[in-house]
């Protein structure tokens, strides 16, 4: 497999040499480990590159994050990172950027959408990995038990689906879950679903706009007020909403792919639509993604773009999105996908990721500014909260954090 790498003074890429990969766990159990997937693509890469050895360590996500810091402020850092963000390593300078990598081709397919979510002052640093957009899913037997003929297309809908599901005796009718494991996606669903979101176009914070407060004192009133989401938003984590919906005691809530699998596992008779929002559809659905990054201190520029420009082949993200329900992040891979009957459940997550919005991930004041969701939201839209206070705080925080990133 003979590539040609972009950027002068790359070399040939062979010498002996074995690169160190840390990477994220996308598995559920022993079975399904990411590091199954990664023994098998390693050995078919070493096969064509006798010169070059790969060594692949694989983490829970509980874990992925930390470790690799640990070792980059040990001064050990991996040859490749494949985790959850990459802003503050490109922010100090320590990642090579994509175009110091990959071949013309690999690099031009990454899904555009992707390609500029992971941009650090304009340049690719963040490669992106896995990927998912969300939709709205629905208890096809609870729906039809409760007389409803058709699942949400607006708030409005929401509100008198749920009200017929409670009336019904369905546990849950909407589960919410704002809870400090994912708060920061639900947060941005429901703001993308009014209107707003997390940044503007210019990437300046946003987080009080009017529509997000709209959006939010909406929640307050309408749904938790109305006893419509089964108990305390604060109190439900993601994990558990997507348990209750496979257990059948959830009428509707956001999810990703990976719900699918697991309300199939349990029998469930389910349905997706796109997020509605306050008159019809949301403006966009939220995009995730995750991060493959090269790290400059090792030196291994050639050998690492080889074994990437292997890693991004359209077989290879093909298979690694089949085996976790997750959808392809190369526009050559997403075409066979959208080609492929096999995947017809994930066609309506797949043809909503180009215009998808994502994190602002490449700030690095992020990460506080999300904590800082996490531990506020929830209790933003129950009984005692104030959306709009807790907003302007949240705002605030976010740029001051900006400010001082600057």
């Amino acid at each position: 497999m003979t590539l040609t790498l972009t950027g002068c003074g790359s070399g040939s890429g062979g010498g002996g040499v074995t690169l160190s990969l840390i990477a994220a766990d996308y598995g559920d159990s022993k079975a399904n480990s990411s590091q199954r997937y990664w023994d098998d693509l390693v050995r078919a890469f070493e096969e064509q590159n006798p010169g070059i050895k790969v060594d692949v360590k694989v983490y829970s996500w509980t874990d992925v994050d930390k470790k690799v810091e640990e070792l980059v402020d040990a001064g050990k850092a991996p040859d490749m990172a494949q985790i959850g963000a990459y802003a503050d390593y490109a922010a100090r300078g320590k990642l090579y950027s994509a175009d110091d990598l990959l071949s013309i081709p690999v690099q031009a397919d990454f899904t555009p959408s992707l390609a500029q979510a992971g941009e650090y002052e304009r340049r690719q640093y963040g490669m992106p990995f896995g990927a998912s957009t969300r939709r709205l899913f629905y208890n096809k037997k609870l729906f039809t038990a409760a007389g409803i003929t058709a699942p949400p297309q607006n708030w409005n809908d929401i509100v008198s689906d749920a009200q017929a599901l409670k009336a019904h005796g369905v546990k849950i009718p909407f589960a919410l879950p704002l809870g400090p494991e994912e708060t920061q996606a639900e947060t941005l669903e429901w703001m993308l679903a009014g209107g707003g979101d997390y940044t503007d176009q210019i990437g300046k914070y946003t987080i009080n706009s009017p529509e997000n407060v709209k959006a939010f004192e909406w929640l307050q009133k309408d749904l938790v007020g109305k006893g419509l989401t089964g108990g305390d938003p604060a109190k439900l984590n993601r994990g558990d909403a997507f348990a209750g919906f496979a257990a059948g005691d959830v009428g509707m809530l956001n999810g990703h792919p990976t719900l699918m699998k697991q309300a199939e596992a349990k029998g469930i008779d389910y349905g997706t639509v796109e997020l509605p929002g306050t008159n019809g559809k949301a403006k966009a659905t939220m995009g995730v993604a995750d991060w493959m990054m090269a790290f400059k201190q090792n030196g291994h520029r050639a050998q690492v773009g080889k074994f990437l420009d292997f890693v991004y082949s359209q077989k290879n993200v093909l298979k690694f999105s089949a085996d976790y329900n997750l959808l392809p992040v190369t526009t050559s891979a997403s075409q066979a996908m959208l080609a492929d009957d096999r995947f017809g459940k994930l066609h309506g997550f797949l043809n909503q990721l180009p215009n998808a919005h994502f994190y602002p991930a490449d700030k690095t004041s992020w990460p506080l500014v999300s904590k800082t969701i996490k531990s506020r939201m929830g209790a933003a839209v129950g009984p005692q909260g104030n959306p709009s206070a807790t907003l302007t705080d949240i705002q605030n925080t976010a740029e001051t954090a900006d400010n001082s990133a600057e």
